[in-house]
């Protein structure tokens, strides 16, 4: 019973035996509670100054095309320029566009203008920063650590995910939404504190100079790597046959229970988070390609089972359950990419993998509502639910590649592990 229970808990070694993932990890904690209540304050603030559903929408739709060009950019330059620096400035910049949404909130007439345009610049600036903070944690936790680093980033995000909107609805409601914008402003005052103690990350000497052509590299090398492939259109299928919170406001109403809107959007999440909390046994799994295909078809059949659910806490449990799913793959995913991936494209493949799971949910939602336009709420569920377990089960079998991936015989893995003990032994070696 202990060694199951030792099993399931959380291995904290990444905290214990880096100090730079430390502070990437708090500095982390702190400005995804800012950023996710200043997500809360952007759209409640709209509706309150327009009044308009579709002025709320295109909030989202100005923020696509700087995530997918920033995000592109940011893979380059995370290549080809010290991470920390990326980080830090990225950081600066989150600060000063929070801080404009601060003003402009405190104003007798504040516009709409500028919720749209920082909107758009602090996803871009987010997206720049993104691939670094992802390619970075590669650099400082050791090649054996990094499925707990996965799980301990999981248990990071879901927590906030939790916690963080509900204080962000209270703070909008009671104080107004500028007093989120300011809580936002200090945490990432208190991040780059943090931010600022992390050791230099410079790129490799031959590192290649970001351009159009070192992002064209970055793309064949993910396009050849079969195994990397799958993860990418895996999880892509997943959302946009399964990714359904677009259809959670209908679903609500028609369970005559509108009071419990909140519970659906936190369903997922709370998932996750039981997932990340007991991800410890994820380090022992070596078949992180299979791995990923059980849990993304589970997520799919958990959502399938929601449309059958006939009361809000049955659809709570399956949502939860497709949450807890979807973290388990993306734990597998991440793996995968920090143990495989040689360091000097690591920036650039984050790039790659930022589209790959941020565009997902954003088309999946376009999908559900689609169907459930055609067909209904509980249609549009069921369907896309069996949708995604098929399309997860035929791109298994179109990647054997991929569904044979074992970390233990895997030559991207083996070369990445080796150099990675090369690297040790060599500074162990250097005086200090």
């Amino acid at each position: 019973m202990k060694r199951l229970l030792r099993h399931l808990s959380l291995d904290l070694s990444p905290l214990r035996d880096s100090r730079d993932y430390r502070l990437l990890f708090g500095s982390g904690v702190i400005t995804m509670f800012g950023t996710m209540i200043s997500m809360v304050a952007v759209p409640y603030q709209m509706k309150e100054l327009t009044d308009s559903y579709l002025a709320v929408g295109l909030v989202s739709l100005a923020e696509f095309v700087p995530m997918v060009v920033c995000g592109l950019w940011g893979g380059a330059i995370a290549d080809a320029l010290d991470r920390r620096k990326i980080i830090v400035l990225s950081e600066l910049g989150l600060l000063v566009t929070t801080a404009a949404l601060m003003v402009n909130a405190m104003l007798p007439d504040p516009q709409v203008w500028v919720l749209y345009v920082m909107g758009a610049l602090s996803t871009g600036i987010a997206s720049l920063q993104r691939p670094s903070l992802e390619a970075v944690i590669q650099q400082v936790v050791k090649h054996e650590q990094q499925s707990a680093a996965a799980v301990l980033s999981s248990l990071r995000w879901n927590f906030g995910a939790i916690v963080a909107p509900a204080l962000g609805g209270l703070m909008v409601t009671a104080w107004g939404p500028a007093s989120a914008y300011a809580f936002d402003t200090l945490t990432f005052l208190v991040s780059m504190v943090l931010l600022s103690r992390v050791r230099s990350l410079p790129a490799a000497e031959d590192a290649a100079p970001a351009s159009l052509r070192s992002l064209v590299e970055g793309v064949r090398y993910a396009v050849g790597r079969k195994d990397l492939m799958g993860t990418y259109l895996v999880d892509i299928a997943a959302m946009v046959f399964a990714m359904s919170t677009a259809l959670f406001p209908f679903l609500a109403d028609e369970l005559k229970a509108p009071q419990a809107l909140g519970l659906l959007y936190s369903a997922a999440a709370v998932g996750a988070l039981i997932a990340s909390l007991t991800g410890r046994w994820t380090a022992r799994v070596q078949r992180h390609g299979l791995g990923v295909i059980v849990a993304a078809a589970a997520w799919g059949a958990a959502v399938a089972l929601a449309a059958l659910a006939p009361n809000i806490w049955l659809i709570f449990a399956c949502l939860a359950l497709a949450g807890a799913a979807d973290m388990i793959s993306g734990i597998f995913r991440m793996t995968m990419w920090n143990q495989t991936i040689p360091p000097e494209l690591r920036g650039r493949l984050a790039g790659i993998e930022l589209l790959s799971y941020a565009s997902g949910p954003m088309l999946g939602n376009a999908r559900a509502s689609l169907m459930g336009n055609i067909g209904g709420t509980r249609f549009s569920l069921g369907a896309g639910g069996l949708l995604c377990v098929a399309a997860v089960l035929g791109l298994a079998s179109a990647l054997p590649k991929f569904r044979r991936y074992d970390a233990r015989t895997d030559e991207h893995a083996l070369a990445e592990k080796a150099r990675r003990e090369a690297d040790a032994k060599a500074e162990a070696k250097t005086p200090t």
